[in-house]
């Protein structure tokens, strides 16, 4: 079970690193917008917030990464505390996007899917 929680946990941060991608660099694209459902004007206007909401996903990949990295060091209180903190965040974020509007719930989901699922695989690993 801890291999699989190292996986989602991994996994949960590459997904945040690809989100940090849409949001920062890719904000005003076409098939952005239409993720997002934002119009050409809508993306202009919050392309500074976007960009710096972008970096937060990219904080949060590098926490769950770093967690992995200590779990498989052997680094056990370090990993789960970096674990909880960043993938806590991702669930807890996905928890504010649907709570905030329920039409984002199928994003919600995406977002704080792998996350929780690491999360519940490691506490059963331990």
């Amino acid at each position: 079970m801890t291999y699989v929680a190292w996986v989602l946990l991994a996994l949960a941060g590459a997904l945040h690193v690809y989100i940090f991608w849409l949001e920062s660099f890719a904000w005003t694209a076409d098939s952005t917008r239409r993720t997002f459902g934002t119009t050409v004007e809508q993306a202009e206007v919050t392309r500074p917030l976007a960009y710096n909401q972008g970096f937060y996903n990219l904080f949060l990949a590098v926490g769950a990464f770093a967690a992995v990295g200590f779990l498989a060091a052997g680094h056990d209180d370090v990993g789960l505390a970096l674990a909880v903190m960043s993938a806590g965040s991702m669930v807890a974020a996905a928890l504010v996007l649907v709570l905030s509007d329920e039409s984002k719930a199928r994003a919600a989901l995406t977002q704080g899917l792998l996350p929780a699922l690491g999360l519940l695989a490691l506490l059963v690993s331990r």
